[in-house]
């Protein structure tokens, strides 16, 4: 029985999504030998930027830049590896069914505000200015690991509860009320929360989307507050809050990670899938491929959802019990439908005609709170809202490298979709009737959209979770869900980034703090696995 001999690498990553590259970066840059290993034929994971039509190019499935660690590009130089992010001229763009619409962005949203309640356009940037103060605590803990609660015995337990008393003096430092308020936006619901701030229901529509986005429950559910949050700790260019563009689309980043890593020394293997995690005497000691390659490793890194990790690549008996059990309970399935298409021309919205800054913004059809939560109720029961909620973007309108001059390219992220069809049936008999439905939903109130639509790509969860390994279409390797978030994230005893055997780590989503494109699980992983 051999332990890994002295040729082995000392860490092999499985998934070149953009953790598993930060995080060999990272390794890489510290002088240890690394090894990427990519089941599909090119790196980035979800995301990536691929010619979907002839001549019409864009992020397949992740679409926007926020959450990604200013620390990160700033570590790797993702700039001098050829990122240049770009920011939307309008964050938000919300049509209405009565003709009206919102639009949202800086020195802009107040005054939009005000044409549907002078009370929330005063309340608007205390309400901001309350929402800051909470995501400067996410944005603290997101490049650490959390308390590793129930692990080990007391003297591995002091960094733990070291770590603890640093979160404590962070959150003591808020008034009472600011620390029941953090909590309540754990557990409550976004409806809830936003119902406390504002009357009109375009703006509770406006801040509740972020409480659904890849999350398959209703705004009145609780715990969607959080997600909301979650989504508030972005920044762009510097910006906070703000959303932004990568020229190239979103496979722009993961191609910088790429030549990070690679030039700090890393190797990356694509089409090298990878069957199973190899284990003697209860340790992870390297990977064997789809083709039968044994490659060993001091450490196994694994960047999959923790539920594939364990379900999949390693079996049953290899597995300690609590995992397994934890694994067949965790919560998987975002509800998240994904198309891009190809446009002969811009859309012409009829609340607001003609071109201008309006389509650089997130155009979000779910005018209400109410309606997103009859789209979840009429998915949960037909298996998709035959009134969906509909968020698009129109990445060429701020890059022309998309599409062929004077036409476009447009990602739409839609939901509400069961992960699961109900009665047994399959995404693959229904793709095309639920991505006519979004084409014509968008139709609704951007007459001729339709016609101008020339190819497009569609993505039902199936199709995400074969493509990509997200399974349930989960874009965040996991529900953000209390029970599963921070030092549950994914299982108590595994919070450091340290799996359930000696040798295997996690990097992926589906570690604290979470699903977005932020390069801080990888980041953290990367320096739980160096200290050793």
């Amino acid at each position: 029985m051999a332990n890994p001999s002295a040729q082995a690498w000392d860490a092999v990553i499985i998934g070149a999504g953009h953790n598993g590259l930060v995080c060999a970066a990272y390794l890489a840059r510290a002088g240890k030998r690394v090894l990427v290993l990519e089941r599909r034929g090119v790196v980035g994971g979800a995301a990536v930027t691929e010619e979907f039509h002839p001549g019409f190019r864009n992020s397949v499935a992740s679409y926007t830049v926020s959450l990604l660690q200013p620390k990160v590009i700033a570590d790797l130089d993702l700039p001098a590896h050829g990122l240049t992010v770009v920011p939307r001229r309008i964050n938000n763009f919300l049509p209405l069914p009565d003709g009206g619409y919102l639009l949202a962005g800086a020195g802009l949203t107040q005054a939009e505000v005000r044409r549907f309640s002078v009370r929330d356009a005063q309340q608007l940037p205390i309400y901001e200015q309350r929402l800051e103060v909470f995501a400067d605590v996410l944005r603290a803990v997101a490049l650490q690991a959390p308390p590793n609660v129930g692990s080990g015995h007391w003297l591995q337990a002091l960094p733990e509860l070291w770590r603890a008393g640093q979160l404590g003096r962070r959150l003591h430092a808020l008034s009472p009320g600011l620390r029941q308020e953090l909590l309540d936006l754990f557990t409550i619901s976004a409806a809830e929360y936003l119902d406390r701030w504002f009357e009109s229901a375009p703006i509770k529509a406006l801040f509740g989307f972020d409480g659904v986005v890849g999350n398959y429950a209703s705004p009145y559910a609780p715990g969607t507050a959080y997600v909301l949050l979650h989504h508030a700790f972005g920044q762009s260019n510097g910006v906070k809050g703000a959303w932004g563009h990568a020229i190239g689309g979103m496979g722009a980043i993961t191609q910088a990670m790429a030549r990070a890593a690679v030039q700090a020394g890393a190797q990356i293997r694509t089409d090298a899938g990878v069957r199973r995690v190899r284990v003697e005497a209860g340790r992870a000691v390297g990977v064997e491929t789809l083709d039968g390659e044994r490659i060993d490793a001091r450490a196994v890194v694994a960047n999959v959802n923790p539920k594939l990790l364990y379900e999949q690549l390693l079996t049953a008996d290899e597995v300690p019990a609590p995992t397994r059990e934890r694994m067949a309970n965790w919560r998987c399935g975002s509800g998240t439908f994904r198309m891009n298409v190809a446009l002969s021309q811009l859309p012409d919205f009829r609340c607001l005609p003609g071109a201008g800054d309006h389509l650089t913004a997130g155009i979000i059809i779910a005018p209400s709170l109410d309606y997103m939560d009859r789209a979840y109720t009429d998915a949960r029961q037909h298996g998709w809202s035959r009134e969906p909620i509909v968020e698009m973007l129109i990445p060429s309108t701020l890059d022309d490298s998309l599409a062929p001059p004077g036409q476009h390219v447009a990602s739409l992220f839609c939901q509400h979709v069961a992960p699961q069809l109900p009665h047994g049936r399959s995404w693959d008999d229904h793709r095309d009737e639920v991505a006519d439905l979004m084409i014509a939903t968008v139709e609704q109130h951007a007459p001729g959209f339709a016609a101008s639509v020339l190819g497009r790509q569609v993505l039902s969860p199936l199709d995400l979770e074969r493509t990509f390994g997200l399974i349930g279409g989960d874009i965040f390797h996991g529900a953000l869900s209390l029970n599963q978030l921070f030092s549950a994230r994914p299982m108590l005893g595994q919070a450091d980034y340290r799996g359930a055997l000696p040798g295997l780590y996690l990097c992926g989503s589906g570690t604290h703090p979470g699903g977005g494109v932020t390069g801080a699980p990888g980041h953290n992983a990367a320096q739980v696995i160096l200290r050793g």
